[in-house]
């Protein structure tokens, strides 16, 4: 798997990806201290702005961002992102009001919204190869594990010496860091797009998404995947602390359980792909996480289940997630895979802006057992979904006619008069998908 570092511009994007990723951790952590400064006892009510203020973000700016990617040079415009991010991570130990911290929280989402699907697009045009491409996608999926586990204990270690503030140095740190690893390599550009009105711009990248059978079933493993990790990750600590009564080291001792889990699943992927198919790999990962969860909710909640159920979560989490990149990647040309993955960016985030609040919700009214058997009943519902959206197979080509066409079309060139095959992807000549192969 680690070979794919020797390919220079993927080693410095990678590392591009880890030094902000631990940046946003302890932009985090500081976020949440900074808010008990200024709301006390309304911080969780901050908090919860803050998120909701996140996805907003995500899902409105996303498909804009990558409607204009491909006219934009990519390492310009991601170091133009990672500096604004900096510059936001400057501005917030400065802030005095709630209102501020809004605004900046805004900015600094609405260019992460730029940044990501761009960077995400950027890395096939990079590795070409799929398994070199699979490989990238496991490291990635375990920088962010990485992440999760890391930035709680490096926060503490700098907490025991410096004011909270100076976390916000380290996010500025990170983002800078980004910055300069990115302008350090040359990045492949696609040839731009047909020159397109705003509309068309804006949708194209969720019309080319949700025209895609084995997207749209990407779209329903992702409604799986918010559903059951969003118990994890919202209610954890109210299990923990109060139906179990331990304490707050229990807690991270059971999120690292499920970032155990999907790390494990990270390094094991790459291997298993070769010799597998996504459709199979995938569902069975959302199928796994909605049987973690329903068993935990029909057994009840115990410290060993509880850490058991959060590794089974965790390893789904990522088999399900992790090839996720392959379909966006076989699913657009290269011009339109920055809105693609915008598109994917933005309809996922919309998933847990759902997802969120309703575990929140369910736990605070109803109990765990129930929340637990909504969110599994969501998730089931959402994999079987998937089944029934992405067919079987990994058909890529599809004989097919252009009767819109004349005979001599470049599009048709080499074709027996209007009828050809290729790899079929959603596009100005294919409008919709094949109905047979």
């Amino acid at each position: 798997m680690l070979n794919v570092l020797k390919n220079k511009r993927f080693r410095h994007l990678f590392l591009a990806q880890i030094v902000a990723l631990l940046g946003t951790g302890l932009a985090t952590v500081a976020l949440g201290l900074l808010a008990y400064d200024i709301a006390g006892g309304q911080a969780s009510l901050v908090l919860g702005g803050v998120f909701t203020i996140k996805m907003i973000a995500y899902v409105g700016i996303a498909p804009i961002a990558g409607a204009f990617a491909d006219r934009v040079d990519r390492r310009k415009l991601l170091v133009g992102l990672d500096l604004i991010r900096a510059f936001v991570a400057l501005a917030l130990p400065f802030t005095t009001d709630v209102w501020q911290i809004f605004g900046l929280i805004f900015l600094l989402q609405a260019a992460s919204a730029g940044f990501t699907p761009t960077f995400q697009a950027t890395i096939p045009d990079v590795l070409p190869e799929e398994q070199d491409y699979t490989r990238a996608l496991s490291l990635s999926r375990l920088a962010y594990d990485l992440e999760s586990l890391i930035t709680p204990t490096l926060a503490a270690i700098l907490l025991t010496v410096f004011a909270y503030n100076a976390l916000f140095l380290g996010t500025l740190v990170g983002f800078l860091g980004s910055a300069l690893l990115i302008i350090s390599i040359a990045l492949p550009n696609p040839k731009p797009s047909a020159p397109r009105g705003i509309y068309d711009r804006t949708t194209r990248g969720i019309r080319i998404y949700l025209a895609t059978p084995r997207l749209q079933g990407l779209l329903a493993l992702c409604m799986t995947v918010a559903a059951v990790a969003a118990v994890v990750l919202v209610n954890t600590v109210v299990l923990v602390r109060s139906e179990l009564g331990l304490n707050n080291s229990h807690v991270a001792y059971a999120l690292g359980a499920f970032g155990g889990g999907s790390m494990i699943a990270a390094f094991a992927l790459p291997k298993v792909l070769d010799h597998t198919t996504d459709r199979l790999v995938m569902i069975s990962g959302s199928v796994l996480m909605v049987f973690a969860l329903i068993g935990l909710a029909l057994n009840g909640v115990t410290w060993t289940a509880l850490l058991a159920t959060w590794f089974f979560i965790g390893l789904g989490y990522s088999i399900t997630l992790t090839p996720s990149g392959r379909l966006l990647q076989r699913s657009a040309h290269p011009e339109d895979r920055p809105a693609v993955y915008a598109a994917q960016f933005a309809l996922s985030h919309a998933c847990w802006l759902i997802a969120y609040p309703l575990s929140g919700w369910a736990q605070t009214t109803l109990g765990s057992t129930q929340t637990m058997i909504i969110l599994a009943a969501i998730g089931a519902v959402s994999s079987i979904a998937a089944m029934r959206l992405w067919p079987t197979g990994q058909q890529r080509e599809f004989l097919h006619t252009h009767d819109d066409l004349p005979a001599d079309h470049p599009h048709l060139k080499g074709s027996d008069g209007n009828a050809h095959s290729h790899a079929y992807v959603i596009d100005e000549y294919h409008a919709f998908w094949p109905k047979k192969s």
